[in-house]
């Protein structure tokens, strides 16, 4: 019998998956010293994604929001998630600006890293990893899992070792974005991985969007892994991760230890219920067993992205379709992973396949650069037809003339008028009129405004009998959005 750690997700992956990372701090804060006490390994929290959301949609400034979690969770470190090349979505951002990054996350106190890179650009993960030993700072190495010709136990054994062999990496977190990962792959796949981990502790996420990662928490337990992540249970299941609540209860049950205060789960779950229900979000997500998904492999914050695609050119019903079609382009792009950015590049690519009637008749320019090389190697060729249609395109002869620059941190900071780094991160994430509205909007509120259930049901009976998809309540201090049901 082994002890099991468990990381927390509920305000990462869980509010990414479920609210699409539109959490303000305040919806957080009144519950964080909870968290903080209920015996977590890591509370994961943050990353550059969730820093640009922030900013245009809900106009907080993430690094006050930051400071409040922080300071509100003593006891727990803070987790802090990074693409090992890119601060800005769908962009490759120099070294320098990358390497500013981590050290500013270290400096309102994060302490805990978990570092990926879906083309496995190694050298800049340990890069990464070492900025943060300057600070003390635990790092994950993460090990992307998908599944495609090309991505084999010795892929992972070889991608495990590389990985590990730095002094830097504590960790190795093996990641599932799918949740295709089941018992007959794990079977092998974790031997080989644990083989390769330099005996490092093994990490396991994995969404829950076919509805079988608990089961794969509970099989991995036997192949070596020793950290679950988890969430609270209104945050967990859906396309988020299994929940804290079912998974003690399984460890316990296999006769497992963990240092789960159990008595807080309550406390934890019915905040963020209420907010959710209060905010039009999604709470208590169930999802079916969808083969498809694992033809496709589109991580679960995609799915509303690209049914909202669809949707905007008339085509709702094709949703199917386009997920055949995202496989398609998957493996003409050479099994690209997927995860952000290339699961969004995919996606795109395959919507603007069915929608221009012709496939490839419009190529974004992150397309061209991926196939030029830009993010990093493919894992597998680009099908030579569909490369030929990339290099061909209108504008590859302009995307291919201005690869990726290398600034100096001063040349950075000359360039967007600032000697403070919090500053210049916030500036290379979003234009400056962004900036100013969240500004405008004043200090970060440390609450989040309930509506009672009455006014709720009554926001909604109107929404049904206007049939408005979408009612955007506001007022000084508080706002919400309702979905029509």
């Amino acid at each position: 019998m082994a002890h099991i750690e468990f990381l927390d997700e509920t305000m990462r992956d869980g509010q990414q998956s479920l609210w699409g990372l539109r959490m303000r701090a305040g919806m957080a804060l009144p519950i964080v010293p909870v968290l903080d006490r209920t015996g977590f390994r890591r509370i994961d929290l943050t990353g550059s994604t969730s820093f640009e959301v922030l900013i245009r949609y809900c106009q907080e400034n993430p690094w006050e929001g930051l400071d409040l979690i922080v300071q509100a969770a003593p006891r727990t470190a803070i987790r802090g998630g990074m693409r090992s090349n890119a601060a800005v979505t769908f962009s490759v951002t120099p070294d320098a600006l990358m390497d500013a990054w981590m050290r500013q996350l270290n400096r309102h106190g994060c302490r805990s890293f978990w570092i990926y890179d879906v083309l496995y650009n190694v050298d800049k993960m340990h890069r990464l990893a070492k900025v943060a030993k300057e600070f003390g700072s635990e790092v994950a190495g993460t090990v992307m899992y998908f599944q495609s010709p090309v991505h084999t136990d010795e892929y992972y054994a070889d991608i495990t070792s590389r990985v590990a062999a730095s002094p830097d990496i504590d960790t190795i977190l093996l990641y599932d974005t799918a949740g295709v990962l089941d018992r007959d792959c794990m079977r092998t796949l974790l031997p080989a991985i644990t083989k390769n981990a330099h005996g490092k502790p093994i990490e396991f996420h994995s969404n829950n969007i076919l509805g079988q990662s608990a089961k794969a928490y509970v099989d991995s337990l036997e192949f070596g892994v020793s950290i679950l992540h988890t969430a609270s249970r209104p945050m967990a299941n859906g396309p988020s991760v299994p929940s804290t609540e079912i998974m003690a209860h399984n460890v316990e049950l296999l006769g497992h230890t963990h240092g789960l205060d159990k008595g807080l789960f309550s406390q934890v779950a019915e905040h963020f219920e209420r907010v959710g229900k209060a905010a039009g979000f999604l709470v208590n997500q169930h999802y079916e067993y969808d083969l498809l998904t694992t033809r496709s492999q589109i991580p679960g914050g995609m799915t509303g992205t690209l049914k909202a695609q669809l949707k905007q050119h008339g085509m709702s019903e094709r949703y199917e379709e386009l997920l055949r079609e995202v496989a398609v382009v998957r493996r003409e792009l050479g099994y690209p992973g997927m995860a952000t950015p290339f699961s969004q590049l995919v996606g795109i690519q395959s919507v603007l396949n069915m929608v221009n009637g012709e496939r490839y008749k419009m190529i974004p320019d992150e397309i061209i650069q991926y196939a030029a090389g830009f993010y990093g190697h493919t894992v597998a060729p680009i099908d030579p037809q569909v490369l030929d249609r990339i290099m061909n395109a209108p504008r590859a002869k302009q995307v291919l003339s201005s690869p990726p620059e290398q600034p100096t941190i001063e040349e950075l900071r000359k360039r967007h008028g600032t000697d403070d780094d919090d500053e210049l991160i916030l500036r290379a994430l979003v234009p400056a009129a962004e900036l100013e509205k969240m500004r405008a909007a004043g200090p970060v509120k440390r609450t989040y405004p309930l509506l009672s259930s009455p006014e709720l049901e009554q926001v909604r009976l109107l929404m049904a009998m206007t049939k408005l998809p979408v009612v955007e309540l506001r007022s000084p201090g508080f706002s919400a959005r309702l979905e029509r049901r």
